[in-house]
């Protein structure tokens, strides 16, 4: 049963296989060979210079060090994706006991914001617990959700806790539909909601399976709490019945999506795209669907 982990981590237990996710304490080998991967490669590249937009990923082979890359270390927008950061960052400070993730948490109606998301329509006052707004932020993406998370942690310890990571690049600068509270203007005003780099997040993606970026159990709890991310349109369009854990992101001209993908190996993939000419809210978009026809390949690659 699924229900007893989640219970557990918000009372502080160890969980470090309760969720079926294996935490992982091993670098992968720096010894693969480029050359193994060139067909990736190839494939990628040709499917990335046909989008109406530009197209940034970095991919790694946990288990064989393999590791491919495009425009890795360049910012890009986040969008949503940026709420990965913020969970670790949540969960490091319960790890702390600096707070519970059975906090009270107060929705009221000043808190609501558009977008994505459900909070926005319950009916208020109404209490839920830190665990709650955070399965929310990850899983459906939700708005006002991830601004509670936000109200009760602050922007710059999720600053904080990147750096602390190696991830200086990788910065949350305002709440959700919030801007004009940005805590960095400038860079706001230039990448929106969020920023960081294909490596970068990737990065934050490998600690989290290897159980390094909060501790073996809260990150096998994250990453199981983004197993259920409802969002199929881009990694995983194509690849029905492929267990990943991940998150992604939507905003006008671009679209994101960073994970781990759970083939005979565990990969970690993270595309981001920017500057994208079609900025249309649906499935079919080029932003999805370049994130798609490279979710996959990297699938059809490693899954022989």
């Amino acid at each position: 049963m699924r229900l007893l982990p989640v219970l557990a981590v918000a009372m502080g237990a160890t969980l470090s296989t309760a969720c079926g996710i294996s935490a992982q304490t091993a670098a992968p080998s720096p010894s693969a060979s480029p050359a193994s991967v060139a067909p990736l490669r190839r494939t990628l590249d040709s499917i990335a210079d046909a989008h109406r937009g530009v197209v940034g990923y970095s991919i790694t082979n946990l288990e064989t060090g393999e590791h491919l890359e495009r425009r890795g270390d360049e910012p890009f927008s986040t969008a949503s994706l940026i709420k990965v950061p913020v969970l670790v960052a949540l969960f490091d400070l319960a790890e702390q006991k600096l707070l519970s993730l059975d906090d009270p948490v107060l929705l009221t109606d000043i808190d609501k914001v558009g977008g994505a998301g459900q909070l926005q329509f319950l009916r208020t006052p109404t209490t839920l617990r830190l665990w709650d707004v955070a399965w929310l932020m990850s899983t459906l993406s939700d708005n006002t959700a991830t601004n509670l998370v936000l109200d009760r942690i602050k922007i710059r310890r999720v600053w904080q806790k990147m750096e602390a990571l190696g991830l200086p690049r990788t910065k949350v600068h305002s709440g959700s539909m919030t801007r004009i509270a940005s805590v960095a203007p400038d860079s706001s005003a230039k990448y929106g909601l969020g920023v960081t780099t294909p490596n970068e997040m990737a990065q934050l993606f490998m600690l989290m399976a290897q159980g390094r970026a909060v501790s073996p159990s809260a990150d096998s709890t994250m990453l199981w709490i983004l197993e259920h991310n409802e969002d199929d349109s881009k990694l995983m369009r194509f690849n029905y019945g492929v267990r990943a854990a991940h998150k992604t992101g939507d905003v006008d001209r671009s679209r994101t999506d960073c994970g781990v993908l759970y083939l005979p190996a565990r990969v970690v993939a993270c595309v981001l795209t920017k500057d994208n000419v079609d900025t249309r809210y649906w499935t079919d978009s080029e932003g999805n669907a370049v994130i798609a026809q490279i979710g996959r390949a990297i699938t059809a690659f490693w899954k022989r």
